[in-house]
């Protein structure tokens, strides 16, 4: 670890806060709350969910648009014209948008639509990526490999610090363990370490940590609890009916109650949740 000379701490007060968008930021006092579907599915779709989410102490918008599926025959996202819907529902409601980038060609109309662009666990130490994001004029968003250690998570960080850009986001969303009950088992761990270790801020994606909708809010809490900087969890309109992460993605309903039920989480530990991003628009979508 003694290599990572840009991603660790050189004091206890030292940390980094990321600018998402005006008035979005992680890494601060306030935690952040990303919520949004696994996959961009429609225009109609991301209006319905950014319309509720807008309302609530949401402060980003997640949405993939190039999926990198474990089966060459599932949905592999919508691509361009995801990337088109995205822009719209982030000028329309003013949410700030991550979304995933799967390759170095990729990057430019990417950044041209999103507001932070998520590498994924299974790019986490694709190097010529991490060196082309470190050119790039946008947050990144960087998650944790299936079966990464925290010297590895840390030292792909450093990739993209090294290479100029310097608003990384650690994701912990969980490791491949020899049981399968749930998809991956959830590093809490590796969140308190992290917070000692590297002055960048970290989010928690309980969804594909546990790959069940049952499980996920109370492990959100339980981020929060232990000193992570946001969560970011998967919903949609009707969970059963999406096209990819079906059974671990929330109801937009139960998304609202997870989002409230953190607020007294965040004043225990010294924190608070903003109030949402977003503005509702007075015309309706059409």
């Amino acid at each position: 670890m003694q290599k990572a000379k840009l991603a660790l701490k050189a004091n206890a007060a030292h940390k980094t806060v990321v600018q998402l968008s005006d008035r979005v930021t992680v890494g601060g006092h306030d935690l952040l709350i990303v919520g949004g579907p696994c996959s961009v599915e429609s225009q109609a779709q991301m209006e319905i969910i950014a319309s509720r989410l807008a309302t609530a102490p949401v402060q980003a918008l997640r949405g993939g648009v190039f999926k990198p599926r474990t089966s060459p025959y599932d949905f592999q996202g919508l691509g361009l014209e995801g990337l088109q819907i995205l822009a719209s529902v982030r000028d329309r409601y003013g949410l700030p948008v991550i979304t995933e980038v799967m390759a170095v060609s990729q990057i430019e109309a990417i950044a041209a639509h999103a507001d932070v662009l998520q590498v994924g666990s299974r790019n986490m130490q694709n190097f010529d990526l991490l060196k082309a994001l470190g050119q790039v004029n946008k947050p990144i968003l960087l998650k944790r490999g299936l079966a990464a250690t925290i010297e590895e998570f840390v030292m792909a960080a450093e990739y993209i610090l090294s290479h100029g850009n310097p608003n990384v986001i650690l994701c912990e969303r969980g490791i491949r363990s020899f049981d399968p009950y749930t998809r991956n088992v959830l590093d809490l761990g590796a969140v308190v370490a992290l917070k000692q270790i590297t002055h960048l801020p970290i989010v928690v994606d309980p969804s594909h940590a546990t790959g069940k909708r049952e499980l996920v809010a109370d492990l959100a809490r339980a981020a929060v609890a232990c000193g992570a900087d946001g969560i970011m969890v998967e919903c949609h309109p009707e969970p059963e009916k999406s096209v990819s992460d079906a059974r671990q993605t929330l109801s937009l309903e139960d998304m609202m109650s997870l989002v409230h039920s953190l607020e007294a989480i965040a004043v225990a530990v010294g924190r608070s949740i903003p109030s949402g991003a977003g503005v509702v628009p007075r015309l309706s979508f059409v």
